[in-house]
Order: C-alpha cells, then sequence, then structure tokens
C-alpha cells in the first residue's frame, strides 16, 4: 500500500478512529489493532510474505527471551549467531542469491571456464533490508544487555512491523521504539496536527518534486547516449533532487503518521544538500542507517581506535557494505566506495567531525561565500556519485561520465528537453524546484519544511502556506510513482 495512493487515504482514517475512540481504554487492544493494521498495510502487497515477517518476529522474540535466561557466555553467543544467520540469511536469499550466483559465473568465465549460473525468478519482498535491520538490533541489544528482552508478544511484533516505518524506515532502535509501546498513549492535538503537517510536506516531496523529476532523470538515463553532456548532468542533478524528495519524503510521512498515534520516530534526514562537506552530509542523509552501521558494525570493528591504516579500512568497509545493503548491483558497491574516498581526505586532515553540531548559517538569513562553495561542491560530489546509484550498470554509469566530462557538456541542453515534448511543464517545475529549496533553507534549524512557529508566523501564512502546498500537490500529481526505496 503506496503513502500516496486512495488505498491509503482511506485505510488511514479507518485505522486511526479505531484506535483513539474504541481501543483506547486498553493499551494491549492498541496494539493488537496497530498489528492487525500493520499486517494488512503489508500484505496488501503480496499477503505471502507475512509469513517471512510473521516468523522472522517469532525468531527473535523467543531468542530474546533466551538470551535473557542463559549466562554461558557460548550459549549466548550461539543464540545471537542463530539470530543473525535466520534474519541475515533471509536478506541474502531473497536479495543476493542472484547477484552471488551471477558474480561467481563471471569469475570462472575470466580465467577461461564460462558458467551458465541458475537463476531464480525471486521476487523482494517489500522492506526486507529496513525491518531486518530492526529485529538484529533488538537481538544485539539483547546480547549486550542494553535491553531487557520483551515478554509480551503482541507489542514486540507491533514494533517489528509498525506500519508507518515498516517499508522504508526509518530504521527504529527498540531501544528507543519498543518502549512506547508499553507505555499509555493519549492523545495530543497538537502532535497530531505538527504529525498532519509534516504529512503534507512529506506528499509535497514526493508527489510535486520526486514524481516530476522522475520524467526527466529515467528519460534522460534510458537514453542518456541521444543527449548533451549539460543535459546529462542536469539528469545527475534532478535525480539528486528526486531520491531526496521520494526518501525523505517518505520518511516525513512515516513520522508524520506515527505522531497521529502517539509515537515519536527518530528523525531520518537534516536537510542534507546543506551540508558543508561530505562527513556532515552523511550525519544528516539516512540517518538511522548511518547511525546503524556506525553502532553494530565500524564501532566492533575498532572504529577509529586501533591506528589509521586501521580506522581507513572500517570507513571503506561500512561505506561499500552501505553501498551493497542498497542492492545487489555493483554499482551500488562502487557508489559506497566513492563516498568513502570522498570521506577519505577529510579523516586523514582530521576534519570530519568540524560539523558536528552547528547548522550551515546558523541564525541567518544568507550563507558566507565559503559557505556557498562548500555546499555547493559537497552537492557537486553527491549529484556525480548518484550516477552510479542511478544506472543498472558500471558500464552506462562510466559512459554516462564520459560524456558529461567531454566537449558535449558545452552544448546547450534547451535543445534535448524540447524533444522530450514536455511543453511548458519543465519551466512549472523549475519554479517549483526553487520554492521548495527556499522553504527547505528557511526551515533548515527546524524538524520539517511546514513546522511553522504559531506566535511568530501570522495565521494567515500559516494556512496560506498549507492550501499552496495541497494546490501544488493536486495540480502536480502526474503518474503515480513507487518510492524508490520500496526495492532496497
Amino acid at each position: 500500500m503506496l503513502f500516496n495512493s486512495i488505498e491509503f487515504l482511506l485505510f488511514l482514517p479507518l485505522v486511526f478512529i479505531l484506535y483513539w475512540f474504541v481501543f483506547n481504554k486498553d493499551i494491549r487492544l492498541q496494539n493488537l489493532w496497530i498489528l492487525v493494521a500493520s499486517y494488512i498495510f503489508y500484505g496488501w502487497w503480496d499477503y505471502r510474505f507475512l509469513t517471512l515477517i510473521a516468523f522472522s518476529s517469532l525468531v527473535d522474540f523467543l531468542i530474546g527471551l533466551q538470551l535473557n535466561q542463559r549466562e554461558n557466555p557460548l550459549h549466548r553467543k550461539w543464540l545471537l549467531f542463530t539470530s543473525l544467520v535466520v534474519n541475515i540469511g533471509f536478506l541474502g536469499f531473497f536479495k543476493y542469491y542472484n547477484f552471488f550466483a551471477d558474480s561467481f559465473a563471471d569469475a570462472f568465465t575470466l580465467f577461461g571456464r564460462p558458467m551458465d549460473p541458475e537463476r531464480l525468478a525471486i521476487v523482494l519482498p517489500v522492506g526486507i533490508s529496513f525491518y531486518t535491520f530492526q529485529t538484529m538490533s533488538y537481538t544485539i541489544d539483547v546480547y549486550r544487555k542494553k535491553l531487557a528482552p520483551s515478554t509480551d508478544p503482541v507489542s514486540f511484533f507491533a514494533y517489528v512491523s509498525f506500519f508507518p516505518q515498516l517499508v522504508a524506515g526509518p530504521i527504529e532502535r527498540a531501544t528507543h521504539l519498543l518502549p512506547q509501546f508499553l507505555k499509555t498513549r493519549v492523545f495530543q492535538l497538537g502532535k497530531a496536527h505538527d504529525g498532519m503537517r509534516q504529512i503534507l510536506w512529506g506528499l509535497f516531496k514526493k508527489i510535486v518534486i520526486a514524481d516530476n523529476c522522475a520524467i526527466y532523470v529515467n528519460d534522460i538515463f534510458s537514453n542518456y547516449e541521444d543527449y548533451s553532456g549539460s543535459t546529462l548532468f542536469l539528469g545527475a542533478v534532478l535525480f539528486a533532487l528526486q531520491i531526496y524528495g521520494d526518501f525523505s519524503g517518505y520518511s516525513d510521512i512515516a513520522i508524520g503518521t506515527a505522531r497521529l498515534f502517539g509515537f515519536d520516530l527518530r528523525k531520518n534526514f537534516a536537510f542534507p544538500y546543506f551540508s558543508r562537506d561530505i562527513a556532515e552530509f552523511w550525519r544528516r542523509w539516512h540517518i538511522s542507517l548511518s547511525t546503524w552501521f556506525r553502532d553494530y558494525l565500524y564501532i566492533p570493528l575498532g572504529g577509529s581506535q586501533n591506528g589509521k591504516s586501521k580506522t581507513i579500512r572500517n570507513i571503506f568497509i561500512i561505506f561499500m557494505v552501505s553501498g551493497f545493503w542498497h542492492g545487489a548491483n555493483w554499482t551500488f558497491i562502487f557508489w559506497g566506495a566513492l563516498h568513502a574516498a570522498f570521506y577519505l581526505p577529510l579523516l586523514l586532515t582530521k576534519r570530519n567531525r568540524q560539523y558536528t553540531s552547528d547548522t550551515v548559517a546558523s541564525g541567518k538569513i544568507f550563507p558566507s561565500v565559503r559557505e556557498l562553495l562548500q555546499m555547493s561542491s559537497t552537492f557537486l560530489l553527491t549529484s556525480l556519485a548518484w550516477i552510479f546509484f542511478r544506472a543498472d550498470s558500471m558500464g552506462v554509469a562510466l559512459d554516462y561520465l564520459s560524456i558529461i566530462f567531454s566537449a558535449r557538456l558545452l552544448e546547450l541542453p534547451v535543445s534535448d528537453f524540447w524533444t522530450m515534448n514536455t511543453g511548458n511543464h519543465l519551466i512549472y517545475l523549475f519554479f517549483l524546484i526553487i520554492g521548495f529549496l527556499c522553504v527547505e533553507w528557511s526551515q533548515r534549524e527546524k524538524n520539517h519544511g511546514l513546522e511553522l512557529d504559531e506566535e511568530k508566523v501570522p495565521r494567515v501564512i500559516r494556512w496560506g502556506t498549507y492550501y499552496t502546498v495541497m494546490i501544488c500537490c493536486f495540480i502536480m500529481n502526474g503518474v503515480q510513482q513507487e518510492f524508490i526505496y520500496f526495492q532496497f
């Protein structure tokens, strides 16, 4: 079920009404209703995979109980190992089987022994990368004794399958979200209002920005050999905006929806394209995944505590694993390695933590020239790296870049966009993007674009803004597109 669908428009009010007006007397009934609603939400896509998420939840629930009862270190390690094998095994089979089979065959072919691997027609379960990491963090934290195991199967299963963030995050830690299922929740009108505003801003990002950028991105990447270098560069920039609008838009809708039910999810994006270097970008982009790899992979590998060479090794490992998490293609692995290479100069010069707390141009209307250059160069690097993320293969990505860095870059893109036969659509989109970036810039120290202070912003401006955003969503609502991260 898509957030930007008629089905969800009918589903959400029904779940909300029953949650607060029928089951509000008993927290156990509320949790059970959340669980039922979440399974309906997930099963709407393909009910067969409900057994998969239920089995993963059951395994980790039982292992959590056993970890609490065992003190023998070897027994505890075997229990943790079992959880990791089950979760990573499911993820590896559904997501990476064909990739490993093809790569294995390519390796033999390289040495003169051609192979024809048996590929399987595997359907990737939506959201498996997200809820798998969520359940693994639970068993790891219980193993580390940072979290008491859940003894309530309903609240635990509801935590794993919580429908607002089930499909594409944020990846919630059990230490943060699970306790919220055990506390009585009281409806707060102010929280609900803010949740609705964040949902509206997320829909704007998805419907107006991401889906309309996708029209040009899909055409340019599919026919890149026919276009000039300047058009391909604009295609990369539009994809950078598309994936940000698409993914952060999903997170905004998820966080806002959770607030309607009295839950607080962690912030997943913090205006990353206003970052002054790559290190800051990764502290602001897909925060739940970045911190997951930091806490459960980078630090256990030794982090930055065992010398420069091992620190560099660990940086490349987490970035490349992060890339591989996104998809079974060498393009994703190279995308991760490229970001590690971008990060390396900051690490070697000990400037990787210079922007950890403040926001660019904090308290100012405009950035300084230096800050503007920093943001522009960071955005340029990330946009070029996104080419590998979007391309179907390494060959396509390298060809795409070779055209950009050629004399064809000097050709004007006007004629190319004219051949796409989209009329004035691109002009409208251009002005909408400018307006979108202006709103994001003015709100960069807030949680989302429509978090307007009722005491400082006049009512007429606030409601005028809300209605303008809604009108844009209706007018620019073209072909419905799935969220990009559904395939991850």
